[in-house]
């Protein structure tokens, strides 16, 4: 890829993952961490052309006003960022702040739709200009919204219909409408840019894809399959409403009808617990048949920090997107699907065949590149 920089264009630029993504960037490319959990340093993306982790630059929209700098030391008080890195990445962070736009709507705003829009296409593409981006892409990190109601735009549809506006693929990991609004469907087929989405694969839902596919290839019956989350910050705080809850756990029921082939009894349950701060567990009981319908159960628990999870994939789908758009690929990015719960494209749900697209597209992005080193 040109050599030129790249946008990273930030829709909750002021939260957990926004701020871990920028402190993780600067660390990993500076060489103060190891890549880990990014699958586009990993042998399988070699040659494909993505741009350099040094090349990206950061902006964003927030309706917060709490500086990056101050976040990140609450995320090293929560255990998620080392004083060190923060230390060592503060002129990174205070640079991406120094680009982060007030969002919107807010409360008692009288700006109608098309303003708004028309006023966030207006910053992210004055962010382009004075910094020379080559170009940039929109990723939607905020807390998740409840279900759009009526025909009013949700705030992430009008996010999603700015970066359509400037020209700048779009990537959403959260569970919010976004470009997925009726209202929007024209527009996104006729933007001629790549999208990819929805809602963010870090965790349980990950190890359901990788586990339906390997009951159902085993042939063992699963019978109940429930499950509970429980998570603090500010996931936790916005899931605590059921309706912003409902898209979530729709996705997490969703890969095991998929993998499955069928949808097992049980419910998955998502529960607010300010005190985890950061940190999430997940727990899952399957009841399943084995020969002669001798009756087994597997459980399993998932720790983690949400945020660290989350970082590391924003930055690789920025890495292709922002490739892709290069390579003149446009529409739905269903090869993308391995990064979420809920993918945009007639795609697998199970893990290694998600696994299996995303290396196709990078062999694609690598012929690409081999022939763009021949023509120059």
């Amino acid at each position: 890829m040109s050599r030129r920089q790249v946008g990273v264009w930030l829709i909750g630029a002021r939260g957990s993952v926004a701020t871990t993504s920028v402190a993780g960037c600067a660390a990993v490319a500076t060489g103060l961490h190891p890549p880990t959990g990014l699958v586009t340093e990993t042998p399988v993306f070699a040659g494909a052309g993505l741009p350099a982790l040094s090349s990206l630059v950061f902006g964003g929209h927030d309706i917060a006003d709490g500086p990056l700098p101050k976040r990140a030391e609450m995320l090293t008080a929560d255990g998620v960022l080392t004083h060190d890195v923060v230390n060592a990445v503060a002129t990174e962070l205070a640079a991406a702040d120094a680009e982060i736009r007030p969002g919107g709507p807010g409360r008692g705003g009288t700006r109608n739709e098309e303003q708004l829009v028309s006023a966030f296409a207006a910053d992210i593409e004055d962010f382009l200009r004075r910094r020379g981006l080559a170009r940039a892409v929109v990723v939607n990190v905020a807390s998740a919204e409840p279900p759009a109601i009526g025909d009013g735009l949700p705030a992430s549809s009008l996010y999603a219909a700015a970066a359509m506006r400037a020209g700048c693929p779009y990537v959403n990991f959260t569970s919010s409408t976004g470009l997925h609004h009726p209202a929007l469907a024209r527009t996104a087929a006729t933007s001629g840019l790549p999208y990819a989405g929805r809602d963010g694969k870090t965790g349980q839902t990950l190890l359901r894809s990788a586990l339906g596919p390997m009951f159902a290839q085993r042939a063992l019956a699963v019978r109940a399959w429930s499950g509970s989350n429980l998570l603090g910050g500010g996931d936790g705080a916005s899931l605590a409403d059921p309706a912003a809850a409902s898209a979530k756990e729709a996705g997490k029921e969703r890969v095991l009808a998929d993998t499955l082939g069928t949808a097992p009894e049980g419910e998955v349950h998502i529960d607010n617990v300010p005190a985890l701060g950061e940190w999430k567990t997940a727990w899952d009981h399957v009841a399943f048949d084995g020969f002669l319908g001798t009756r087994m159960v597997l459980q399993t628990i998932w720790q983690g920090c949400d945020s660290a999870l989350a970082a590391p994939l924003v930055l690789d789908l920025v890495r292709i997107v922002a490739r892709a758009h290069e390579a003149g690929m446009s529409g739905p990015l269903r090869e993308l699907g391995f990064y979420f719960k809920d993918p945009v494209g007639d795609g697998p749900s199970g893990l290694p065949e998600q696994y299996a697209e995303l290396a196709g597209l990078a062999g694609r992005l690598r012929s690409c590149a081999a022939r763009q080193d021949e023509g120059s």
